[in-house]
Formats: C-alpha cells, sequence, structure tokens
C-alpha cells in the first residue's frame, strides 16, 4: 500500500479516537483531541501534496480519501451534538448530503466518469470546515485555565448558543440547497451511471 493511502487509513484510525478524546472529562484528553484532529487534517493534506506530486493515485484512494474525510468532519460534527453544542438534525441533513455525493463520486469514478464540482460546493465546504475547526479551538481553549480564566466573557460570546445555532442553520442550509443543486447538475451522468446498470 502507497504511502497516501496508509495516511487515509491512519486518518480513519485518528477519527475515533480523536471523538473518544474529545467526549472526555479530561481537560488535558480534549486538549490531546484537538492535536489529534489537526493531525488528522495534516494527514488528509500530505497523502493528496504526495499523490499530487508523485502520482500515488489509486483505484483505492480515490474512493477511500474524500469518505475518510468526511469520517473525520462527521465525527466532530456528532462529538458537538452529544454535547448539546449543534442540534441533530442540522448534522443528520450535513452528514447525510456528503455521505450521497461523496458515495455518488466513488461510484462515478470506479465507472471511470467524473463528476463536475462548482465553487458554489467548494465555498460551502470551506465555510463547513472554518465554522467546525473555530468550534474546536475554542471549545477546547475553553478548557485551558491559562486562557479560560480571566477571559470568561469573551469565552461566552465566541460560544454564544444563539450565535453557533443560527450559523451552523446557516451552513445546513447551504450543504442542502448545495447537494440539491449538485444533483440537478450532474443529474444526466447519475442517470447514465445507474442506467448501465439496468
Amino acid at each position: 500500500m502507497v504511502l497516501p493511502n496508509q495516511l487515509t487509513v491512519l486518518r480513519i484510525i485518528l477519527s475515533p479516537i480523536f471523538l473518544l478524546l474529545f467526549l472526555s472529562e479530561s481537560p488535558v484528553l480534549k486538549q490531546i483531541s484537538l492535536v489529534v484532529f489537526i493531525i488528522a487534517v495534516l494527514t488528509d493534506w500530505y497523502d493528496g501534496w504526495l499523490a499530487r506530486k508523485f502520482n500515488y493515485i489509486t483505484t483505492w484512494g480515490k474512493f477511500w480519501d474524500p469518505l475518510a474525510d468526511k469520517i473525520l468532519t462527521s465525527v466532530a460534527f456528532i462529538g458537538f451534538v452529544i454535547l448539546h453544542i449543534i442540534p441533530l438534525w442540522m448534522v443528520v441533513i450535513i452528514i447525510s448530503r456528503d455521505i450521497i455525493v461523496t458515495g455518488l463520486r466513488a461510484y462515478a469514478d470506479y465507472k471511470s466518469k467524473t463528476f463536475s464540482t462548482s465553487y458554489y460546493a467548494k465555498w460551502k465546504t470551506f465555510i463547513q470546515m472554518t465554522f467546525l475547526y473555530y468550534l474546536l479551538i475554542v471549545y477546547v481553549a475553553e478548557y485551558i485555565p491559562q486562557l479560560y480564566l480571566g477571559n470568561e466573557k469573551y469565552f461566552d460570546i465566541l460560544l454564544n448558543k444563539q450565535f453557533i445555532f443560527f450559523f451552523t442553520l446557516f451552513i445546513t442550509i447551504i450543504t442542502l440547497h448545495s447537494g440539491i443543486s449538485y444533483l440537478y447538475q450532474n443529474r444526466y451522468l447519475i442517470k447514465s451511471l445507474f442506467k448501465n446498470e439496468t
């Protein structure tokens, strides 16, 4: 197995480890969870760089690399649901959209076909990930006494429940809309994929 694929496997393994640490009641383990998450994100960047530079592109990697990304981000969103920071129904929509689109793209790659990706979808991912990183960093920082003590009012603002709710709602709406737009934009390709199965 080439190194980029090994890094993809590592990212999948790190996802549940991150969640267990993140949900721990220990402030130290919560801080370690953020380090684990950052390492997992870096493996995504590094395996992509390796694959492009040395042409380590495999059918296995095409399927599992994007899936590993979705597993990591989905686990993080689920963690915030368990902590009652983000509503479950919003995360269900976000994860469902990503699973459907990722699954279709992987199946299209298997059929040697390519889905077109819009800038809208890319911006959706950028906004989604930026907000997720923001939540992770601020939430974990709250468990670092050197940062939290004396700055309680700032953390109350940064983790304001209404702000988090409405921004997550915004992300949910654009995620759902981008998913519908994505399916509509590629409707003929999707039909051709499943028409060949009949």
